[in-house]
């Protein structure tokens, strides 16, 4: 049933989407973008993923040789490597420390036709920054319309000089299928740790082609809206696909917005 908000309009259709082969075209890069992109960057603050001191009993325990930065010995591993070692040394011992978890994330990238101009310019430079900040965790990168392209498969290394420079290659085109893309980012996460998996959606939420993605951000470990306000949007589409995937919400009007919108988005 279509419903009206904030000026967009949500249309739903058979449209199932389709991935599409090859992003790129003879778009010429925008010279504005790499300046906004250093910007947003400089602006960042996104809180570092928790930290967790795994114990026996409570999940998986993180034992690592000694390096002279932990005091709580592993008892067993240090007694088994003594034993096939008689004589001791500081690289026969072993401790459990604290260990950082590795971030899966997935942006999706609205490039449809409605994101033409300010707006596509705001989109690749967030996700510029974004990869570059994500440089040590898992990251994936979904360009959307009606169909969408995978330019970055979560899980292999990533280069955001590369991501950034394909993003700006992709001519801003056709309807908007948010369904297909929350789906492609399930299956990007199916093998991701729930706990540390989520999805940023990039978009003004104008939804007009496909089905309904309501139940789509439902089945994600977690969804983020990153919701350009600076024309034609839909607000409340916005607030459930956050509500539906257990994230939040925040709007953005130019790309000074961004730094702190990704902050609050990424805050625990």
């Amino acid at each position: 049933m279509p419903g009206r908000s904030g000026g967009g309009a949500t249309e739903f259709t058979n449209h199932d989407g389709a991935l599409a082969g090859g992003a790129t075209g003879d778009v010429e890069v925008d010279p504005q973008v790499l300046p906004r992109a250093r910007q947003i960057a400089e602006r960042l603050a996104i809180p570092r993923p928790r930290r967790d001191h795994r114990r026996r009993g409570s999940g998986e325990i993180a034992t690592v040789p000694y390096r002279g930065g932990s005091d709580e010995l592993d008892v067993d591993a240090t007694l088994d490597s003594l034993a096939q070692h008689p004589v001791p040394g500081h690289a026969l011992l072993y401790v459990r420390e604290r260990v950082r978890r590795k971030r899966s994330v997935v942006l999706l990238v609205d490039v449809s036709g409605s994101m033409r101009g300010e707006r596509i310019r705001t989109a690749a430079a967030t996700v510029g920054a974004l990869t570059a900040e994500f440089s040590r965790d898992d990251v994936g990168v979904v360009a959307f319309w009606s169909d969408a392209a995978v330019v970055q498969p979560l899980g292999l290394p990533h280069a955001p000089g590369r991501i950034f420079d394909t993003l700006l290659r992709i001519p801003a085109r056709g309807l908007t299928n948010v369904a297909f893309p929350l789906q492609v980012a399930q299956r990007q996460l199916a093998q991701a740790r729930p706990r540390e998996a989520r999805v940023l959606l990039l978009s003004d939420c104008v939804h007009n082609a496909g089905p309904d993605p309501r139940p789509d951000a439902a089945r994600l470990p977690r969804l983020d809206i990153l919701l350009d306000t600076s024309g034609e949007h839909d607000a409340e589409l916005a607030r459930d696909l956050a509500r539906f995937g257990r994230g939040r919400l925040a709007p953005v009007h130019s790309y000074r917005d961004v730094a702190p919108a990704l902050a609050a988005l990424f805050a625990p």
